[in-house]
């Protein structure tokens, strides 16, 4: 792990690096080289329509040269149109589609004309029209990666234990202690043993998807697949949903007309109560999305501070500091998805429980 991690650091603050050597030893060059690091990590955080690896400073042309993948762009307007993210040369062309123009304005895609030109309003808002994007960015195809390397994993479980006598082999070995304990340590003791198989694929595939993108957003891909709040959101409403579904009678009997409890307290608990079913499920989205985002902000920042220091001291102080924190990340990518796990069981634990009043 240890070795791993290093590598990883390294990997990483090779893709700033070259910040570091395109500007003078001077306070304007140390303004410039701040700003351009702060806008590589707010970059890095957000979603976009390409895979960034790396970039460096051409010298011959003084242009900035970008290392990554393109990826699929889908628009609709007046129909559908194709094209590859690299027409937009990372925002610094205009790509014409069929006698339209369009710009790519802060990860967003704006109709223009040929010179590329972005009106804004009095607020600094743009405001020119926007297609409506269907594109293929970094965080679908890590979703879509992320799926596709769960469903071969655990397909492949499965078929060992038709194959041994319900014995795993080869990989599933090690998830299946996270299996067991996922239905003997959260789904069992939180939801009970008469309802809990009904959400045991639910749990398990909420765990193992969370685990999954938390990983891969610690490589150097630039992927924050689970610090995106829309992710985050539709997750959080997966499971809003499913403990809706899932209440019984005693379950909104609790909520609306507490047994046991005088009228007067009644009518003011009701809405209390209430509130707090669509505060479950907001507090599961910001906890996910607040502590991966701030993971990738801090890991980042002190990376980068290598270069703000330039000097043994300072730049040593600060790897070993991203060093500590990357492993405390891997940790964080498993402590994250157990609690949005334990905690959506628990709420369905409260939906199903049955009461004898």
């Amino acid at each position: 792990m240890i070795k791993s991690t290093i590598t990883l650091l390294y990997i990483m603050a090779a893709s700033i690096v070259s910040y570091s050597t395109s500007y003078k030893d001077d306070e304007n060059g140390d303004k410039n080289l701040k700003q351009e690091i702060t806008d590589y990590i707010l970059h890095h955080v957000q979603d976009s329509h390409d895979f960034g690896l790396l970039s460096y400073k051409d010298k011959k042309t003084n242009r900035k040269v970008y290392i990554g993948i393109p990826l699929p762009i889908i628009i609709y307007d007046k129909g559908f149109k194709f094209f590859m993210s690299s027409k937009f040369d990372h925002g610094r062309q205009v790509a014409k589609i069929d006698n339209s123009y369009y710009v790519l304005h802060h990860d967003k895609i704006y109709k223009s004309d040929s010179k590329g030109t972005i009106s804004y309003d009095k607020n600094g808002d743009p405001q020119n029209i926007k297609p409506l994007d269907f594109s293929i960015t970094k965080s679908v195809i890590s979703i879509i990666f992320v799926s596709v390397l769960m469903y071969l994993l655990f397909r492949n479980l499965a078929q060992s234990y038709n194959k041994n006598g319900l014995i795993s082999s080869g990989v599933g070995r090690f998830f299946e202690p996270l299996i067991v304990y996922i239905r003997d340590d959260i789904a069992i003791p939180n939801i009970g043993l008469k309802h809990y198989k009904r959400f045991m694929s639910f749990l398990l595939t909420i765990f193992f998807f969370v685990w999954f993108c938390n990983i891969l957003g610690l490589t150097p891909l630039g992927v924050n697949v689970t610090g995106n709040i829309a992710i985050t959101f539709c997750l959080a409403l997966l499971t809003f949903i499913i403990t809706t579904i899932s209440g019984t009678k005693d379950y909104w009997m609790h909520i609306f007309w507490m047994p046991g409890m005088p009228l007067p307290m009644k009518i003011i608990m009701a809405p209390i109560e209430l509130l707090g079913v669509f505060i479950k499920p907001f507090t599961l989205m910001i906890r996910l999305y607040a502590n991966i985002l701030a993971g990738h902000i801090v890991m980042m920042t002190l990376i980068s501070m290598i270069f703000l220091f330039r000097n043994f001291i300072g730049s040593g102080l600060s790897f070993l500091l991203a060093f500590f924190i990357s492993i405390i990340e891997i940790l964080v990518a498993l402590l994250q998805a157990y609690i949005f796990t334990i905690l959506s069981a628990l709420y369905f634990g409260f939906a199903v429980e049955e009461h004898d009043h």
